[in-house]
């Protein structure tokens, strides 16, 4: 079975974001652990409506052409680690409406969570633990969550994120936790699937 493919989702589009530091960031780290493919997604590549469909596309197809695409981006990977702005308590509102516009593809896959700005981004990071709850993803216990003033040290260039070695322990642990899940779903998957192309037969 070939390696699984881990997506590292840029919760954030706007033009003076923090996201591109913790993204690379932890595409760095990920990309040095020898179990898994990583790709950095860009939500700014996506340029998805406000959802407009009759329906998710859990019960009917969507019609926007950048939507179907999205759609089959999403069931490329076996896992996701998401980078959460924290707006007002809570996850930016492009990224909810990009995992709004997807349903199946993400069921029965790892997520993980890089939080930023107040209180590290938690409250953002719960709100995306109980969505990925409902889309059946498996949200993993360990997160980074970077703090107020590590985040405005990073931000003032004072710091490199790859210096704080709190930041790098929680960084390693999640990135575990996300590989480990991610395979053991994936083979959960195959097997689900050849258990179905049995009965069919």
């Amino acid at each position: 079975m070939s390696k699984p493919k881990i997506a590292i989702i840029v919760g954030s589009t706007r033009a003076a974001r923090f996201a591109d530091a913790p993204t690379q960031w932890i595409a760095k780290i990920a990309k040095t652990h020898a179990d898994i493919d990583v790709e950095i997604v860009d939500l700014r590549d996506w340029p998805l409506p406000f959802f407009d469909e009759v329906a998710s596309s859990a019960w009917a197809p969507s019609q926007n052409e950048v939507a179907q695409r999205w759609q089959k981006k999403i069931a490329e990977f076996d896992g996701f680690i998401f980078t959460a702005a924290e707006y007002n308590h809570a996850p930016t509102g492009v990224l909810k409406n990009a995992i709004d516009y997807a349903a199946n593809e993400w069921n029965k896959k790892p997520a993980g969570f890089v939080g930023y700005g107040s209180v590290g981004g938690a409250r953002a990071v719960e709100q995306l633990r109980l969505i990925a709850v409902e889309l059946q993803m498996a949200p993993v216990k360990s997160a980074v969550h970077i703090a107020w003033g590590d985040f405005l040290a990073v931000r003032q260039g004072e710091k490199k994120l790859e210096d704080i070695e709190h930041l790098n322990q929680a960084a390693a642990a999640l990135i575990n936790d996300v590989a480990w899940w991610a395979k053991v779903l994936k083979a959960a998957r195959a097997a689900d699937a050849i258990a179905g192309e049995a009965q069919a037969a």
